[in-house]
């Protein structure tokens, strides 16, 4: 999903800032819940988690080059069940700047688009699962299809933003790209909720786990 160097050139570069500061309100606004509920250092853990865990998405796991960017597994739903918005967020932030930082520093001026394109449809995740996952059920329990909703929302925001940028700095052009990488997040989108489901099955197993701070209060625990 990275926006690659070249495609948004000069003052043009200045709508990522913008974006970015959009998103990074949100943030902060989804990190003062997570704070006043479960504390700061929870918040801190959860977070460091899900920034190793993006590090290891970007740089471990397979990455493909299709049509206007490249394919990444990157698992934002599984981040949220686990989680929670705040923390899956900064994850995502922190871990994009530290592979910027330490391994490709020619991703740096892309910065605020790429975390936009990581960012808002982790919100939007955040919303649709206010909606579909009852009150009175752990984020555990969730069930196939709607792990497979909150997958599809993540994907479909990222093909959504990368085709903004492109066809931004491009112009419809890009069209035949964008739709064949958006294609190509469809094999992201049919493996993504069973990865949900494995982990969590797993971290149900790990007893305790949800009283450690180390994942979200609502993981194991109805609101």
């Amino acid at each position: 999903m990275h926006i690659e160097p070249g495609i948004v050139n000069g003052a043009k570069i200045a709508l990522s800032v913008v974006t970015a500061a959009g998103a990074a309100g949100f943030t902060a606004k989804y990190a003062w819940q997570a704070v006043k509920e479960s504390g700061a250092m929870s918040l801190a853990s959860r977070s460091a988690l899900a920034m190793i865990a993006t590090f290891f998405s970007f740089q471990v796991l397979p990455h493909v080059p299709v049509g206007i960017s490249e394919v990444h597994f990157i698992f934002g739903s599984t981040l949220f069940l686990l989680f929670g918005a705040a923390p899956a967020a900064l994850g995502l932030a922190l871990g994009l700047l530290l592979q910027g930082v330490t391994v490709a520093p020619f991703d740096l001026p892309q910065y605020g688009m790429n975390v936009t394109t990581l960012l808002v449809p982790m919100f939007a995740i955040k919303a649709v699962a206010d909606r579909i996952i009852a009150p009175k059920t752990a984020y555990a329990d969730v069930s196939y299809k709607q792990a497979l909703a909150l997958s599809t929302t993540y994907q479909a925001g990222i093909v959504a933003w990368v085709g903004f940028w492109a066809v931004y700095g491009q112009g419809f052009a890009a069209m035949g790209e964008i739709a064949t990488f958006g294609a190509a997040y469809l094999a992201v989108i049919a493996i993504e909720p069973f990865v949900d489901l494995a982990i969590l099955a797993g971290a149900k197993t790990l007893k305790g786990l949800g009283r450690t701070g180390l994942v979200s209060p609502r993981t194991f625990a109805a609101a």
